[in-house]
């Protein structure tokens, strides 16, 4: 009989009562390795009712007492960074050091909220005119909704929670249903840190929960990563229920590599950058765009024997560069979409379809897969494959690929190689993308930074943590005072001004 998932709201686990479950399976093997309960509208009525109450406390308490707890919680992270990657890797599939990896970017977020008493300092004027003080302050929002990725069970709700609660907000995570259990260990983690109950919630669930939570009049805010469609729908569906959403979507990022560029450095850029996570992140670099025939030759030359030589395997395999991709429907979605290129006339050189490991048969492995020759009009260009797989497009002019970027419905990462600074310069100045690598594969910002896209990367004004996730997470309030003074002025009818 296998382990059924609960939600964990109030500090303790709570069994699902919807009577409904999803299937939580082991990616390599292809078999179901737990269940996890789906929540119900009234489940998350529950939940939400629980965080206001919490809200209502921790909102209260001062600021450098929250930090102090995640402070702790950082300690905590780094204690038990080994028992988490293996706890993420069993249902998400990812390898050990992709998984290590990724813890390292969430407890970089858990370490910058710690700080996050002096971003919320207001602004203070003193004596605007006639003995008046005017001051500005920033206050917790409320209760927060995430909905998180399942390629990022650890890291992403790190990156939105930490900041929210240590801007005083309660937080309620709907993370993946295809990878939970990380997710709810963050939430014991954040119990044993000493986070009070009902700050950090964590209920799972499929549309039903979501548009709960959309919907619920105790939920000012939404912040959410995933797919262009469905955050689009989050965005469009939050603000109609007078919420503020950040919506962080899909991407096709694009890498240019000039004649002059370190053709080995650019390669080995590509194939980290392409495959790692067997291409299940929002800022994998997924097309090669060579500048010049020569170029894409000696790019093409090097690659090949990089890409043959990528092994699948399962988490635990030491040797294992390409782990299983998240379900059966993911697999059968990227070699179809393989299939496509090749029906539209690009050049498959390294084909990853039907990649099989002794042991592992059920698994959803795809291998790693080489794609040239490929132009703007094909699908396997066009959409988001979250899949092993590289596109490498015909030869063209720095002018056109500056263009191709740009005509691109997705603006979320992109990146260029090459050793001329003013050539670097003005594609970073040129191109409509929200992170910018130079010689930098996977240009994703530090936690004191800000991360975030651009067009249909991005729905919303804000970016996902540093400084500026601090705007989103808080409300400001301006106040106007004056004390009496022995001033007699009588009644001023006028619209107020400081003379």
């Amino acid at each position: 009989m296998v382990e059924t998932i609960s939600h964990f709201v109030g500090g303790q686990h709570v069994a699902g009562t919807s009577g409904r479950f999803g299937d939580v399976f082991n990616p390599a093997t292809g078999e179901v390795a737990s269940k996890v309960a789906y929540a119900s509208r009234a489940e998350i009525d529950a939940v939400v009712r629980n965080a206001v109450a919490a809200h209502e406390v921790w909102s209260n308490t001062p600021s450098p007492k929250r930090a102090a707890v995640i402070f702790r919680m950082r300690e905590l992270m780094v204690a038990n960074k080994d028992r988490l990657a293996q706890e993420l890797c069993k249902e998400h599939g990812k390898t050990l050091a992709d998984a290590a990896g990724e813890i390292q970017r969430g407890i970089d977020v858990v370490e910058f909220a710690a700080g996050a008493p002096h971003l919320m300092k207001g602004e203070f004027n003193h004596n605007i005119g006639g003995g008046i003080d005017l001051y500005s302050i920033r206050e917790p929002v409320g209760v927060i909704g995430g909905i998180t990725p399942f390629n990022f069970p650890v890291m992403i709700p790190l990156w939105m929670g930490a900041m929210a609660i240590a801007c005083g907000n309660a937080y309620i995570n709907k993370p993946s249903e295809r990878d939970p259990s990380a997710p709810m260990m963050l939430a014991e983690l954040w119990k044993e840190a000493g986070l009070p109950d009902g700050v950090w919630n964590v209920v799972h669930g499929d549309k039903e929960a979501v548009d709960a939570l959309l919907e619920h009049p105790d939920v000012p805010a939404i912040s959410f990563v995933g797919s262009t469609p469905v955050g689009e729908y989050i965005y469009q569906h939050g603000c109609a229920h007078n919420k503020r959403v950040q919506a962080f979507c899909g991407a096709k990022n694009h890498m240019v590599i000039m004649p002059d560029a370190d053709m080995d450095q650019a390669a080995d850029a590509l194939i980290g950058a392409g495959y790692g996570s067997a291409g299940e992140r929002c800022m994998a670099i997924s097309v090669a765009v060579p500048v010049g025939e020569e170029t894409s030759k000696a790019l093409v030359d090097r690659l090949v024997p990089k890409v043959q030589a990528l092994r699948i395997g399962p988490y635990n395999d030491p040797e294992a560069d390409i782990n299983p991709l998240i379900t059966r429907q993911a697999k059968e979605r990227v070699e179809s979409l393989i299939q496509r290129g090749v029906d539209e006339g690009a050049s498959l050189l390294v084909d990853g379809r039907g990649a099989t490991l002794q042991g592992y048969e059920n698994g959803f492995f795809v291998g790693a897969t080489l794609i040239d020759q490929v132009h703007t009009n094909m699908e396997i260009y066009k959409t988001e494959i979250f899949g092993p797989v590289l596109s490498v497009m015909a030869p063209c002019g720095y002018e056109d690929a500056v263009q191709m970027i740009n005509d691109h419905e997705y603006g979320n990462g992109v990146a260029i190689f090459t050793r001329d600074g003013d050539t670097a310069r003005a594609f970073s100045n040129s191109v409509d993308v929200g992170m910018i690598g130079v010689n930098v594969p996977i240009p994703v910002p530090m936690a004191f930074h800000n991360f975030g896209g651009a067009k249909r990367s991005k729905f919303g004004d804000t970016q996902m943590h540093g400084p500026e996730s601090i705007r989103f997470f808080t409300k400001m309030k301006t106040i106007s005072s004056r004390w009496p003074s022995g001033i007699k002025e009588g009644a001023q009818l006028a619209f107020p001004t400081n003379n």
